[in-house]
């Protein structure tokens, strides 16, 4: 099996810590590909952990994590001393939303058209029902993102923030909404945490959002949530009706040749 392009020159291990993520997800991202279509049927096995770190210029341990991902996926079976094998995909996992979504290529600009209607009123729930262990979760993912410096760790602090005030909002059906698109608002989230236009001065982001929750002022919290939102409608320019996945992973590559640069 053949990679896709071209990764890099060097294993991960001599690109430091930032794009390790990074090589991670585009591996990952393109092993699920594989599997979802069809490319790598049911039933067959994967290559070595070797020769996939040799196919796509990674180091073993990141490899390693994606299989690891691919299996909490119930995308492959690990077979100790034989190897690992793609897992025949039940209904049940080929209906699933995450797949459903991608299947009719949504834009960057229609996940936010979808993002906006449901995380304002969430927001406002939140602010209204928010208990102090809920408040104790935002601020730990609103902290873990403002320390983050990978961009990768950033995307998921930013989604466990998120997350956090979907359970805060105490309504199970919102929040099992907001997981059925956490894919490619995660994808989302890998674009927006690199944009430097994002992160200017006065710009509302998660510490805006959550002093508005800890006021408890719903209609503050829901105004500051669509502002945050819709900042991508101002800053992304021709990747606003780009498929999210794609969007995704040109933006992974830009990340990767500005590390090698």
């Amino acid at each position: 099996m053949q990679p896709t392009g071209h990764l890099s020159s060097a294993p991960d291990s001599a690109l430091g810590p930032a794009p390790r993520g990074l090589l991670t997800e585009r591996i990952a991202r393109r092993l699920e590909h594989d599997i979802r279509s069809g490319v790598i049927a049911a039933g067959q096995k994967l290559p070595s952990e070797r020769e996939l770190a040799a196919d796509f210029r990674a180091s073993r341990g990141v490899v390693r994590e994606v299989l690891r991902r691919l299996e909490a996926q119930q995308l492959i079976e690990v077979a100790p001393g034989r190897g690992s094998f793609v897992r025949e995909q039940g209904s049940g996992q080929a209906r699933g939303y995450d797949a459903l979504y991608r299947a009719g290529r949504p834009t960057v600009r229609q996940l936010i058209e979808a993002r906006v209607p449901m995380e304002t009123e969430m927001v406002r729930l939140a602010a209204l029902r928010a208990t102090d262990e809920d408040f104790a979760a935002l601020r730990a993912a609103r902290d873990a993102l403002e320390r983050a410096h990978d961009v990768v760790d950033k995307a998921r602090a930013d989604l466990a923030f998120h997350d956090a005030i979907a359970v805060a909002s105490k309504n199970p059906v919102l929040r099992i909404m907001l997981s059925s698109i956490s894919g490619m608002m995660f994808e989302l989230m890998l674009r927006s945490n690199s944009d430097p236009s994002i992160a200017e001065p006065g710009v509302p982001h998660h510490p805006e959002i959550f002093e508005a929750l800890e006021r408890r002022d719903a209609d503050e919290a829901a105004r500051r949530m669509r502002e945050h939102l819709t900042l991508a409608l101002r800053t992304y320019g021709p990747d606003l009706d780009v498929q999210v996945d794609l969007m995704a992973r040109n933006h992974i590559e830009t990340l990767l040749e500005q590390h090698r640069a």
